[in-house]
């Protein structure tokens, strides 16, 4: 909505349709505690900045973060090995089509700004909130914490070219060499509102861990 979006940015258009295959899309962000079980199962890295190394007690049901594109590569890999399904992060086409549904809103909610149904600066919170905290922010599909409280890695590389090119611009592979930048989607509580839309994109080096980026796992469907 073009017209209606005067937060949208010259990286966010032309506005266009795509056809994706039919995926599912975790209802919210990996939590600390999901996170914590892989960790424990196979004795990685925590995620955390703490200098013992230690990770953190609280917060069980807010979003892991502190984790890198490749950690969360790594946590994909091992949910579908305990599995036997395909699980991966989602790509950028995927992640917006599950935030904003069909009808091109520019929140998971519709059209206006709402404070109460997210997690950003605009409520002063400063932190992470758990991932069922906003449930009248929810997409159309009933998917949570779609914008604000963690951006959230995409599997795609980052570009800044639009239209989409479904199949070219989706590197969803393993591990990669270099500063290879990939997209994060949806804001977070440390972003104001302009970037907490569906369209909004930003991107990190694959290595980045931070204090407001996370990820949700997407499974293609049989």
């Amino acid at each position: 909505v073009p017209g209606l979006n005067q937060s949208a940015r010259a990286d966010e258009y032309p506005q266009h349709s795509l056809y994706l295959p039919d995926y599912y899309l975790a209802k919210s962000p990996v939590t600390r505690a999901q996170y914590a079980a892989f960790v424990r199962a196979t004795d990685y890295r925590q995620p955390t900045r703490r200098h013992n190394g230690q990770p953190a007690t609280d917060k069980q049901d807010h979003p892991v973060i502190y984790v890198s594109w490749d950690d969360a590569v790594a946590y994909c890999q091992w949910l579908s090995e305990g599995t036997r399904l395909v699980y991966r992060l989602p790509t950028e086409a995927e992640w917006e089509k599950a935030a904003r549904g069909t009808d091109g809103r520019i929140y998971p909610w519709g059209n206006h700004w709402d404070t109460t149904r997210c997690n950003t600066p605009e409520n002063g919170i400063n932190n992470t909130t758990p991932v069922a905290a906003y449930p009248d922010g929810a997409s159309p599909n009933g998917l949570l914490d779609m914008v604000g409280n963690v951006w959230e890695w995409c599997a795609t590389k980052w570009g800044n070219t639009y239209p989409y090119n479904v199949g070219q611009d989706e590197w969803c592979g393993a591990y990669l060499q270099g500063d290879v930048s990939r997209a994060v989607r949806g804001g977070s509580f440390y972003d104001y509102s302009s970037y907490a839309r569906c369209a909004s994109r930003w991107f990190e080096p694959h290595w980045f861990k931070g204090k407001e980026v996370g990820f949700r796992v997407v499974l293609a469907a049989p």
